[in-house]
């Protein structure tokens, strides 16, 4: 009996954010998973260890949480006034499948560092010391994105004293802008909110009508007031995560308002595209205890949200579900901005599981309608490890 031998595919194992991924550079993949596919989708599920029924993700790269079951392909861009092309696959845990209709803001941190590393920025465009400024093409949502990232000695500082909750040690900071980032999904239109409305009535069989605002900032995300679901907006993830009904209750909404958005056709869609969008809710300042044990004190945050990833209350905030919220925040009359207090505002710090964040937003209405110019905010990123993840040859 023959076996398959494994291969070796040079590879850089990094956290951005409050995320963990692998990281390849496009010309690194074999031939036949250079280009998207099902050839391409096999191998990441194979390097990441999916489908697990298991879930726990053993036999590869993934730490079996959405926050660490995700890869990233980068390329040299040639787009006028870009970098790096930034591909982002979410993988399933249980799954055979990637999704590859959204961003991760997170790891979005760690593009530029990767892509300085790696010889994809050029380096006449890099200082010595200071800060680098890298220009990243989004491909999975065609927008761009500026990381500032900071140098030192000709290579890039990762170690610092900056501090991310939600991240256990200090590093240094990492700034993005994104830019423009209203999301342009098929079937939305490319407007910011797609029902028209800065909130609508969304009937969710067994949970009743709710408030919702529904708006493609950053990623794709439906907001609900907390207290409408039987929520206080302080919940840590067990209290969540290990409620069958509730994780149930959030997927429907999740497949409703999906459908409301025109992001998919019909409800059984919702089941195929598990990255977006996103569903997260919403509650005025209140005194909690992150999962930290540290204390958060009402008066340090403007409201509290948690949301969902991938069918798990997530750990912290995404980062492109923080784009959403700073953007909403901005604007006066969505859910968002009501229990942030209403009025306008150019930024928000709000409270999640593992502590705050704050995140700016420029936001302006012409002709009617709103738009956003971009949204700030600051992360860290580091290399954990560096070399060649192997898999076997006949994975792909």
């Amino acid at each position: 009996m023959t076996h398959a031998p494994q291969i070796r595919i040079p590879a850089t194992y990094m956290r951005g954010g409050t995320s963990k991924g692998i990281f390849f550079r496009l010309q690194d993949l074999p031939g036949r998973a250079q280009s998207p596919g099902p050839e391409r989708d096999a191998l990441l599920l194979r390097v990441i260890g999916s489908p697990d029924p298991y879930g726990k993700q053993i036999d590869g790269m993934g730490g079996a949480t959405s926050s660490t079951s995700k890869t990233v392909v980068l390329a040299k861009s040639h787009r006028p006034d870009h970098d790096v092309d930034y591909l982002f696959g979410q993988v399933s845990i249980d799954k055979a499948f990637v999704d590859w209709s959204g961003n991760c803001g997170n790891l979005s941190a760690a593009v530029g560092p990767f892509a300085i590393a790696n010889g994809l920025v050029d380096a006449s465009r890099l200082p010595a010391d200071g800060v680098a400024t890298v220009r990243i093409w989004q491909a999975n949502i065609g927008k761009s994105i500026v990381a500032h990232v900071p140098m030192a000695g000709g290579a890039v500082q990762e170690t610092g004293d900056f501090e991310l909750d939600g991240v256990t040690f200090p590093a240094a900071e990492v700034q993005l802008e994104f830019l423009d980032p209203a999301a342009e999904e098929e079937g939305a239109g490319g407007a910011m909110f797609p029902t028209g409305n800065l909130v609508d009535d969304l009937e969710v069989p067994g949970v009743g009508i709710l408030k919702a605002t529904m708006i493609n900032a950053g990623i794709p995300t439906i907001f609900v007031n907390a207290e409408d679901i039987g929520y206080t907006g302080a919940e840590l993830q067990d209290s969540i995560n290990g409620d069958a009904k509730a994780l149930a209750m959030f997927e429907t909404i999740r497949a409703h308002g999906a459908l409301r958005m025109g992001l998919i056709r019909s409800l059984d869609q919702a089941a195929r595209r598990q990255h977006t969008p996103k569903v997260a809710y919403v509650a005025r300042p209140a005194d909690y205890v992150a999962s930290s044990g540290k204390p958060i004190a009402a008066g340090g945050i403007d409201l509290l949200v948690r949301a969902l990833s991938m069918g798990k209350l997530h750990h912290a905030m995404m980062g492109t579900a923080a784009v959403a919220i700073g953007t909403a925040a901005a604007i006066p009359g969505t859910l968002v901005n009501a229990a942030a207090g209403g009025g306008p505002r150019k930024a928000v710090r709000f409270g999640h599981p593992s502590g705050t964040l704050r995140v700016g937003a420029e936001a302006t209405k012409v002709d009617g309608a709103w738009t956003v110019t971009k949204a700030i905010m600051s992360r860290s990123a580091r290399v954990l490890m560096e070399g060649w993840v192997r898999v076997p040859a006949d994975a792909f």
